[in-house]
This record gives structure tokens, sequence and C-alpha cells, in this order.
């Protein structure tokens, strides 16, 4: 009788490791861990592959642990850098987009897209972002990028025309 080999069927290996590294309790947990087999004799090298980090990693770990106890090896917040936009301008800049077409702002289009926001905000708020920014803030709002798909009238018609001519010129196929 031949053993069944173990799968994880429900999730991917990227997104077990993305659900891992969110928790900072379970992150405290490794790095623990990671001193406790320090603490056994273990080499921080041989340790690298088993917690995908580097050596210089795990002698921090060890070091924080040593000179700060448990509650070191949290990770301290990293504050990152301030908003250029409030709270009350991006929650305005979010009912323009859900209530108000670009036309009301004499934009020749009828959809938002990242360079007419941009745009907008230079405008209405004096500050610059780039495009990969702008997709951030959306994100921060809680709305997503939508991708629109192109209508070709123009195809409708070759269409016909492929058609007609298979008919006429004895080609098969369809």
């Amino acid at each position: 009788m031949s053993k069944i080999a173990l799968t994880v069927k429900n999730y991917t290996s990227e997104e077990l490791r993305s659900l891992l590294r969110k928790d900072e309790k379970f992150q405290q947990a490794v790095r623990l861990y990671a001193c406790y087999q320090v603490s056994l004799g273990k080499r921080p090298q041989e340790l690298e592959s088993i917690y995908e980090t580097s050596f210089k990693s795990i002698c921090n770990w060890v070091n924080r642990l040593n000179e700060g106890g448990i509650e070191a090896l949290i990770d301290k917040v990293k504050p990152g850098r301030n908003n250029r936009l409030d709270s009350n301008e991006l929650q305005a800049i979010r009912m323009i987009l859900l209530t108000k077409k670009p036309e009301d702002y004499g934009y020749n289009s009828a959809t938002w897209t990242g360079p007419l926001l941009i745009d907008l905000i230079r405008k209405e708020y004096q500050v610059d972002y780039k495009k990969a920014q702008i997709y951030n803030i959306l994100k921060k709002l809680g709305l997503t990028f939508q991708k629109g798909k192109g209508i070709y009238p123009e195809a409708q018609d070759r269409e016909e025309k492929v058609t007609a001519l298979k008919k006429t010129s004895g080609i098969k196929g369809g």
C-alpha cells in the first residue's frame, strides 16, 4: 500500500507566506524560535534557509532578545512619509470619482484615468503625484482601477466583409 502525498489545496505557497508575514505575533514567535535554536547550539548559517532570512537578521534577532527581551522581537511601527493630502481631501476626491464625470471638470473623457486624476489633484490641491502613486491612493480609498475594453465598430464591418469574401470565393472555414 503506497502512501498518499500530503498537499495543500486551498492556498499557494506565496499566499501562505504572505499570511505568515502579516501576523506580528507569528513573526515574533519565529524570531524567538530561531533564538531558541541558537541557544541549543545551532549556527545562524544553518538557520538561514529554514527561516528564509539572512545570517545578519538572525544575529540581529539574538542581539535584540539579549538587549530588550522578548518584546524587542516585535517590529517597531514604521511611519513612512506623511500624506500630502489629508483625510478630508482624500474623501473629497473619492466623492468626485464616484459622483462626477471628468467632463464636469473640462476633460474630454467619459471615464476617470490615472493621468486625469493626477491632473485634477494638481489643479485642485497643488500636489503632484506619479502615476504609480495614484493607484495606491485609489486602493486606500477602497477603489480600484478599471481598465476599459475597447470597442472598434470597424471590426464588425471587417468580420462581415471576411464572411462575405469566404462565401463568394469558395474558401471553407468559419
